[in-house]
């Protein structure tokens, strides 16, 4: 009886969500977006000086994305920067997530020690080494943060070049991305995949030296997303629209200004301005939401393991494009769908 409500439930709130009207008025009720302090997660610091409209929007940081979708969850904010893969995690355990605009992908970057004997992009190289670490009954430690965009780009280019995570390497676990470089200076990880700015403080400081992008995989650079609940979309439309057209437009100032795209990462992590400009190199403002994409990831993290139903069903249903064609003027077909 419970799973036929619960079913319902969903149903009735996907039905809604295609239904409902975007209301209009000259000024939303107050609204809380919450982001990762990670370099393409940043610009949105400058949503709320950039909503139109008399909006009231405050911005919160988080360390990590799975703080800002546990308060997403718990209601604590209303719309979420968050990426593909909390998207999954979030439709597969039932949670109550719709999807309203992207932000910015990429961001990753593969890493390994100073004194490996493995050249940039060599993936046969990688993995002859590897293979010598498994016959000489050494582990080769990969590392990355659990769950977040660069562990699935690394899982996905791992597979790509025939390399099994699970036999052939040992996954090493660092939730919090700043903690990344001190495991690479103390020898306890031989590859780890970081996310920027983090990365590009790795190679500036030298404690590693770049592999790749683990770009080639079906999520390519696919990294953020932005989040609501339907609750929020049925009580504060105006709010959910208002932080949408922000998002556009600050994306635009980032694509515009790299400058100012560094800056903003140097205000908001305190990392230094060169490494936050290099960090801008590897970052793509991108406010599509990308449906073929994001049944990929879908499926790339089901065989990973990484959820255990299918959720391709649910991440089209969770697609609400409304609110960027309102912002851009475009249709959803432009837009990704």
């Amino acid at each position: 009886m419970f799973k036929t409500i619960t079913k319902f439930i969903v149903v009735a709130s996907a039905v809604l969500i295609a239904v409902a009207p975007i209301a209009q008025s000259h000024a939303a009720n107050p609204i809380k977006l919450g982001y990762a302090k990670c370099a393409h997660c940043t610009p949105l610091s400058l949503v709320p000086e950039n909503a139109e409209g008399g909006a009231k929007i405050e911005a919160i940081s988080f360390n990590t994305g799975n703080d800002v979708l546990t308060a997403l969850m718990a209601k604590s904010i209303d719309v979420a920067q968050l990426t593909y893969l909390h998207y999954a995690i979030a439709l597969d355990r039932g949670f109550d997530v719709v999807a309203i605009s992207g932000q910015i992908n990429g961001g990753s970057q593969i890493l390994v020690g100073n004194d490996l004997p493995v050249e940039p992009g060599n993936w046969a190289g990688l993995k002859a080494l590897i293979a010598q670490y498994k016959s000489d009954k050494k582990p080769f430690r990969v590392a990355a943060s659990r769950g977040n965009a660069q562990d699935i780009h690394m899982r996905g280019a791992f597979a790509k070049h025939g390399i099994d995570i699970n036999k052939d390497v040992q996954f090493v676990n660092i939730p919090n991305p700043s903690d990344h470089v001190q495991a690479l200076r103390r020898g306890e990880v031989e590859l780890i995949t970081s996310v920027d700015p983090f990365a590009s403080q790795i190679r500036s400081l030298k404690a590693a030296k770049f592999f790749d992008y683990p770009y080639d995989q079906a999520a390519g650079k696919l990294t953020n997303l932005i989040l609501t609940r339907s609750d929020v979309i049925a009580s504060n439309p105006d709010g959910v629209a208002a932080i949408v057209k922000a998002i556009v437009k600050v994306n635009g100032m980032m694509m515009q200004d790299k400058a100012l795209f560094a800056q903003t990462i140097h205000k908001v992590t305190g990392l230094d301005l060169t490494i936050a400009a290099d960090a801008v190199g590897n970052l793509y403002p991108d406010y599509a939401i990308h449906r073929k994409e994001a049944l990929a990831v879908a499926t790339m993290m089901r065989d990973l393991k990484y959820i255990g139903s299918d959720v391709s069903a649910k991440v089209e249903q969770h697609l609400d494009y409304r609110f960027l064609e309102q912002a851009t003027g475009k249709s959803k077909n432009e837009l990704g769908y």
